[in-house]
Formats: C-alpha cells, structure tokens, sequence
C-alpha cells in the first residue's frame, strides 16, 4: 500500500470515529443530563456538576396524588387504542395488500395526511367538531384522537406483511382443501404476524405518548401521563420533571426493546415499502 493510500486511510478512518463519537454525544449527552438532573438536588450555571444528589425529587413524583390515576389512564387508553385501531385497521391493510381497487394509492398516501401537518391545527380542528358532538371531556373523544396517531403504522407495516407472504403457500393450502378463512388463519397470519407485532408495539407507544390532543380533548377529566407531566412542570423544580421524563421513556424504551429483532431486521423500513 502506497503511503498516500495509507495515509488518506487513516484520515478516513478517524473521520468515521469522530463522526461515531459526535453522534453518540449527541444521541446519549442529553440521556445523561437528565439522568443527573433527575437526582440533583441544585444544579444551576456556571456549575459544571450538580451540588449534591437526592431522590427526594423521585419521591416527589411517585407521591403525586394523580399519579396513579394517569398511569392508569395511560395504559388503559394506549390498549384499547391499539384494540381498536387493529379492529379497524387490520381489514384495511388486508384489503390494501390484495386487491386492486380505484383510489387505491391515493388512499394510502392519504394515510399520511393525518402526520404530514402540525398535530395542534388538526387538533383544534377536531375540538371544533367535538364540542358540536359532545365529545370533549370524554373516553370515546381520547380514543378517537389516540387512533388517529396510530393508522399509518396499523395499516402500513401489516400491509406490506400481508403482501409480502408468498402465495404460493397459500394456494398450496387451499389445493390441499382448506378454505380461505382457515388459509388466513393457518397460513397468512402466523407470516404476518412479525410485522402486526410491530405495529402494535408503535402504535402502543404512539398512544402512550400523545400529549398535545389528549390534554385538548381529554383535560381536566382523563389525565395520563404526558398532560401530567405538564402540571408538574409548571409547579415544580426542573428536576421533578427530568424524573417523570424518565418514568415516561421507559415503557417505550422497552417495548422497543422487545420487538427489536424484527424492526432490525426490516420490518418496520419494509411496512412503509408497499406500493
């Protein structure tokens, strides 16, 4: 090797790891602020380090009377989210991936829509039209917004696994005597399932972290634990609010965590694929 090859190696080598390590300090910097700040008990500019450490802030946070009741109300509404978002999402996706019908890709596209502008406005749209339907303040008024976040993931990555099973296998099982419904069941789902998995753990977390059209909707009556986060914010020191930060991340974090062979694995980059 040619010492300008081996030179222009070297560089190349140790551009990659500066650029690893600023993406590291920039993906994990702000996980460990917050971890510290989380036990701080005064951490103020021009200090580099916190004056002392403490779990009277996480004492705080469990302690909060209304804690309970959002943890409930979050997981209450992020299951029956997912419930019904696959109640009604999964027929669609089905549908999206076997047959050809007019409107088809418009309507996919469309399935975009609810994410492609600021949530705020489409919420304050949709407040307009609750309160002229007496939905405001109530369950049915969280679980539509909820849904609303979830149907792209629902429809999209259940759909490209619907497609992606071969027919082949499927038409071997009707040759051998099965009707289609037992061929859905016995065949297609189980194939599928990796990828409904996935969509369901997304579309968990999606609920699980709405904030903005639940505290709209849902406030002062159903609080869960992103609007409560709010009033802990505005009522307590910083540090109670890097604590409930990280009680909210980590239901998220391990979910993620559970499904993680199948979203490296491709499945969550293939359900935005279908065509």
């Amino acid at each position: 090797m040619s010492p300008r090859r081996s030179v222009g190696s070297m560089v190349g080598k140790v551009g990659v790891s500066l650029f690893m390590l600023a993406l590291g300090v920039f993906i994990l910097g702000p996980l460990v602020w917050l971890a510290a700040r989380a036990f701080a008990t005064e951490w103020v500019y021009p200090h580099l380090w916190p004056e002392g450490f403490t779990l009277r802030w996480w004492k705080v946070v469990v302690n909060d009377p209304m804690m309970n009741i959002a943890l409930q109300n979050s997981v209450t509404f992020a299951v029956l989210t997912v419930l019904i978002s696959a109640v009604v999402c999964l027929p669609a996706a089905y549908a999206f991936s076997r047959y050809q019908f007019p409107g088809r890709r418009v309507m996919l596209v469309a399935l975009f829509a609810v994410n492609a502008f600021p949530k705020m406005g489409l919420f304050v749209a949709i407040a307009s039209l609750f309160y002229a339907l007496q939905l405001m303040q109530t369950i049915l008024g969280v679980l539509i917004v909820h849904v609303l976040g979830t149907v792209v993931f629902m429809t999209w990555i259940p759909a490209a696994a619907f497609s992606s099973v071969p027919r082949s296998l499927e038409e071997a099982a009707r040759d051998a005597g099965a009707r289609p419904l037992r061929v859905f069941w016995s065949v297609t789902l189980p194939m599928a399932l990796p990828a409904i998995l996935v969509a369901a753990i997304m579309s968990f977390i999606s609920s699980w972290d709405e904030a903005q059209g639940t505290y709209l909707v849902g406030a002062p009556d159903y609080m869960t634990m992103p609007t409560q986060m709010y009033s802990l914010v505005l009522n307590y020191p910083k540090q109670v609010s890097a604590v409930f930060s990280i009680l909210l991340t980590i239901p998220s974090v391990g979910l993620l965590l559970l499904v993680r062979k199948q979203i490296m694995g491709g499945q969550l980059a293939e359900g935005f694929q279908i065509k």
